[in-house]
């Protein structure tokens, strides 16, 4: 493991430096709020969810006698009693707020009870009885294809003649395998509060990832402007993206409740219900067909992804459509035919989750090159080596293009969907890499060690990341904050990103601080709320601080602009002749304290708040066609994982782990490496032991830590070592870096390859085929192994 790094206390520049996360005292002291810690106004009841036993069928009525009649239940909530659009404010308009007709999943909320506790609640909501006629339910995607159901329309990406290229190619395989969703297991289960003020305004305190969408929700579902909704979130225990559109559901629940009884409701879900309502990660299946050459160079590829929605759209599309651009990762595709089915199920509808899809896209295309190695007795490494971007003329074809597909581009540096990789830098990070892991000794050591061992084998894989950073809806890729200087020096950022414990808040204030010059205890994050900055976008897709972070640079730079000038009048000297550095303002004719300059502009009726607006420049993509440049950069990773695995029980050992990876210049590496570890550990619990698994009738088995396994400290590598790649970013970035939230999590399919890896090996002793696709679903259980290594 790494050493722990030195946090940094000093009043030095603050970007760059470790410094401790701004709540991290408060954390561990017990005093850091959420919100189920706050206290509650005056007459606050209690709300639970009447949910539906059965996946699909016509609601002919609830029996809510038994309810009413326990002492404490204030009222139940039904469909009826909305007052504005019954109909959830999402993108595709499809999700009801309270099922009405039809039920489309186990555990889709019906009612709620209001009562005096959460226990009572709770146990009301159990005792009201739903009357459902069952209708058949589809609980698989590729069932769902065969019948035509989908939440939206399939999306095809084609360039060159996949068709013909694999025909074509020397060598040629076609695979079948599956990836399973994950559940977000938050910390903090989703809880929100709402408010009823006066002349008909409102105050929701949500956990949430994104407080605007939340705002117009319940605004939508009140029949109300939104003006007259505040959201406020102060921080999260843990979003991972299940709180981005998910805690809109709640919170609109919670407001309907307060709606109808005229008073404060807090909704809060326990787990089982949470896991039972709320959707995961995308379950996908893939088919897929190579052609590749005799160095394992892919020469076409066919690829369709079969992706399970659950009952409705929600987040499907731009989830989907990010497993069609991350389907390459890091990989040159001459030609290539990719097909993205958005499948609807009768489950849970599957939502935002940390990679939002690129996950799913990245194992498909590493999978393959897996099974082209072992195809041609190759070393892995090799075939990625060979198959990486680069500025090398792409290979000719004289043939007629099939319609429909865009032409190969002159080099090996555009993706299928026409953007350049412009700042590519995998060739000498993952050969750094390969060097500092000792990558070829250990692969040829590892090799040895199978051949002896009477039993136990190990697998060894390095494999990269290529990540985009910016969302692919072009509309959200944009942010505002608001920064205001008091009278002493002190400072108050506000801005539209949310706080979840990945250290947005510290960054920005990092970032605030080095632009005003003043040290970093001097900057303070105040709670996200509406009623400051409006219509921001959720803090997901890695961009909360490249987007606030440059917002709040801007807002502060206003402010320092004005301190300039003033102080230009009082020495009469240029801008940009003015420092700001340690809290000192330095002229060439003075040095003063930041804030006795402040103060003095105040009294001189100078401006010391200001707003900051940032939008993220060179995006632009065509949606129908998934061509163009949706993304501002990419950040680049590689880890090399080494497993152990027992065939005779499918019991999985991972054993070591490297990782090199690409943070540009870092504002703060201490929360960087830690978003790293985080970022690969619950990769590699999505991979290997997080199992979903839902009954024949549909109902989710696994609603709980008893059912579903997280990763824990048992499951950590004993060696771990994490190194930040130095070069900055090569866009215009805030302080030169890059995006960190999401691109390590798929530093995990190394783990996925090292097993695969270890499962070929096991299966070559056993005299099994093992030259090409393994009869292997992730996530990798013990279970799954084991029927791995003994399928024939």
């Amino acid at each position: 493991m790494n050493a722990a790094l030195p946090l940094d206390t000093g009043t030095g520049p603050a970007c760059g430096s470790p410094i401790a996360h701004e709540s991290a005292h408060a954390q561990v002291a017990g005093r850091a709020p959420y919100v189920d810690d706050l206290p509650e106004p005056r007459g606050t009841l209690h709300a639970a969810p009447i949910l539906s036993p059965v996946a699909h069928g016509r609601l002919r009525g609830l029996d809510v006698s038994a309810a009413l009649a326990l002492p404490g239940v204030r009222a139940v909530v039904t469909a009826q009693d909305i007052p504005g659009d019954p109909v959830l404010a999402a993108f595709a308009h499809d999700e009801p707020v309270l099922a009405r007709d039809t039920v489309q999943h186990v555990g889709q909320v019906i009612g709620l009870v209001v009562a005096d506790d959460v226990r009572t609640a709770r146990a009301a909501a159990r005792a009201v009885r739903a009357d459902i006629e069952p209708l058949p339910a589809v609980l698989d995607p590729r069932t769902a294809h065969a019948q035509g159901a989908y939440v939206l329309p399939p999306v095809h990406v084609r360039r060159g003649d996949a068709a013909a290229a694999i025909a074509q190619a020397p060598h040629r395989l076609q695979g079948a395998f599956a990836v399973g969703g994950q559940e977000h297991y938050y910390l903090e289960g989703q809880i929100a509060l709402a408010i009823p003020q006066e002349q008909d305004q409102w105050t929701v305190l949500s956990s949430t990832q994104h407080p605007g969408e939340v705002q117009h929700w319940v605004a939508h579902a009140l029949g109300l402007a939104t003006h007259r909704v505040r959201v406020e979130c102060r921080r999260m225990g843990g979003g991972f993206g299940g709180k981005e559109t998910q805690a809109g559901h709640v919170a609109v629940w919670a407001a309907l409740a307060a709606h109808k009884v005229g008073a404060p409701v807090k909704l809060r879900l326990d787990r089982d219900d949470d896991m039972l309502i709320t959707g995961k990660r995308h379950p996908f299946a893939y088919d897929y067909a190579v052609g590749f050459d005799d160095g394992g160079r892919i020469l076409g590829l066919e690829l369709s992804m079969y992706v399970d929605c659950g009952f409705s759209a929600d987040l499907s599309g731009p989830v989907a459509d990010r497993a069609v651009f991350h389907s390459d990762n890091a990989y040159f595709v001459p030609h290539v035919a990719l097909h993205s089915y958005r499948c609807r199920t009768h489950k849970q509808s599957a939502t935002a989750f940390r990679g939002f899809g690129g996950p799913q896209g990245m194992i498909a295309i590493e999978t393959l090159i897996g099974d082209i190695a072992r195809h041609l007795g190759l070393d892995p490494l090799e075939v990625r080596h060979r198959n990486l971007y680069d500025d090398a003329p792409a290979p000719t074809w004289t043939v007629p293009l099939p319609a429909g597909s865009t032409p190969l581009p002159p080099r090996r540096d555009t993706t299928p969907y026409q953007m350049r990789v412009e700042d590519n830098i995998l060739r000498p990070l993952i050969d750094t890499l390969a060097e500092r892991c000792r990558y070829a000794q250990r692969r040829a050591a590892i090799a040895e060690w199978n051949a002896r061992s009477p039993v136990l084998q190990r697998g060894l894989a390095l494999t990269p990341v290529k990540f985009g950073i910016s969302f692919t809806a072009t509309l959200f890729n944009q942010a505002g904050a608001l920064v205001h200087v008091y009278t002493d020096g002190s400072v108050l950022v506000n801005h539209g990103g949310t706080e979840m414990g990945q250290g947005l808040h510290t960054k920005v204030a990092q970032i605030v601080a080095d632009e005003l010059g003043v040290p970093v205890a001097r900057v303070q994050v105040s709670a996200s709320d509406t009623a400051r900055v409006p219509n921001a976008s959720a803090t997901a897709a890695s961009s909360g601080t490249d987007l606030n972070g440059r917002a709040a640079q801007y807002a502060a730079a206003s402010v320092r602009q004005n301190l300039a000038a003033f102080v230009c009048g009082l020495d009469g000297c240029g801008a940009g002749e003015i420092r700001f550095e340690g809290g000192w303002v330095l002229s060439p004719k003075a040095r003063r304290r930041f804030d006795d300059v402040v103060r003095e502009a105040y009294a001189n009726r100078i401006q010391l708040w200001s707003d900051g607006f940032y939008r993220t420049p060179k995006i632009h993509y065509d949606k129908t066609t998934l061509t163009g440049r949706p993304f501002y950069y990419f950040a680049y990773g590689a880890a090399c994982t080494e497993v152990a695995i027992d065939p005779l029980t499918g019991e999985l050992r991972v054993l070591a782990v490297d990782v090199l990876h690409d943070v540009g210049r870092s504002i703060n590496p201490a929360i960087d490496v830690g978003q790293i570890e985080g970022g690969f550990v619950q990769g590699m619990g999505w991979l290997t032991t997080e199992e979903l698994v839902w009954r024949d009738d549909g109902r989710l088995w696994t609603t709980g830590a008893s059912t579903y396994k997280i990763p824990a400290a048992g499951d950590l590598p004993p060696h771990w070592r994490i190194d930040l790649w130095p070069e900055p970013n090569r866009e215009d970035n805030v302080f030169g870096s890059k995006a960190v939230g999401e691109p390590p999590f798929m530093l995990a399919i190394s783990v996925w390859e090292a097993v695969r890896d270890a499962v070929a090996s096991a299966r070559r002793r056993a005299g099994l085929p093992a030259d090409g696709p393994l009869p292997l679903d992730a996530p990798a259980t013990p279970e799954r192994i084991w029927r791995a290594c003994q399928a024939g």
